[in-house]
């Protein structure tokens, strides 16, 4: 089993693959796709479209997970992160691969038992549960804990398909 993690924002939308051997969790790949607040809107979610396409047919994952997104006290950022997701959301659909969604607390939980966790210690766990992964930033990192979240999850009532 291959799992897309995906971590959606408008200036850098984090992903992230692990592959699954029953209980046993390999790395495979994270990165993060760059786009300039100089660009237009319709570019920028072009450039994350594009990406993922890429990053779907080189990989091709089995299943795909997303962590939810609360809204920012920022209407004009909360908009834009919405389109972006809207983007991550409908890619993994254009391959048939299934996407589901994660709580930030339950993926912080599933990754070092606390559901209040910072973001050092999620990245020190996915480092430890990923022998060799050096996330290229906390966009991959965060994409990654998804996906190994969802790895643990996936059969279980916890798992919300998106």
């Amino acid at each position: 089993m291959r799992i897309l993690g995906l971590d959606p924002s408008i200036s850098s939308t984090g992903w992230g693959i692990i592959d699954v051997e029953g209980s046993r969790l390999s790395y495979k790949a994270d990165g993060f796709i760059p786009t300039s607040n100089k660009l237009p809107l319709s570019e920028r979610l072009h450039i994350i479209h594009n990406e993922l396409q890429k990053i779907i047919e080189q990989y091709k994952p089995d299943e795909a997970s997303i962590e939810i997104t609360f809204l920012n006290s920022n209407p004009e950022t909360s908009l834009k992160l919405s389109m972006a997701r809207g983007v991550v959301f409908l890619m993994p659909s254009l391959y048939n691969i299934p996407l589901y969604e994660y709580e930030p607390n339950k993926v912080k939980k599933a990754l070092t038992g606390v559901g209040r966790a910072d973001k050092s210690q999620v990245e020190t766990m996915v480092k430890i549960l990923l022998p060799g992964c050096k996330p290229q930033n906390n966009d991959s990192s965060d994409a990654l804990a998804i996906a190994i979240t969802h790895a643990n999850l996936r059969n279980s009532f916890n798992s919300k398909i998106a």
